[in-house]
């Protein structure tokens, strides 16, 4: 991934087209900012993810990882904040990635 593929990352939502008019956050969502790997500094929607599901983090299909069509996992950041509510609400960082 090059310094142009960065840039067009940085501030989207994952899962959101490249092309979406309007790729950023929306308004009342909650998220997950990814730390590190080759998602760091997209944005992960959580709205509505029970507290549980996210301090076991989650495993993110792409085609930027190691290994192409399989997944980048992400765990919660260990003691970090859970702020609950609008905005991004912790930090997911990379440890791995699996086929």
């Amino acid at each position: 991934m090059d310094r142009d593929d960065e840039q067009l990352l940085r501030g989207r939502v994952y899962g959101h087209d490249h092309d979406d008019p309007d790729p950023g956050p929306r308004r009342g969502q909650t998220y997950a900012e990814l730390v590190g790997g080759p998602l760091d500094g997209l944005l992960l929607d959580i709205t509505g993810w029970p507290a549980e599901e996210v301090e076991h983090g989650a495993a993110l299909p792409t085609e930027l990882g190691r290994f192409p069509g399989g997944r980048s996992l992400y765990e919660p950041e260990p003691g970090g904040s859970r702020t609950p509510g609008p905005g991004v609400s912790c930090r997911f960082h990379h440890c791995g990635d699996t086929p």
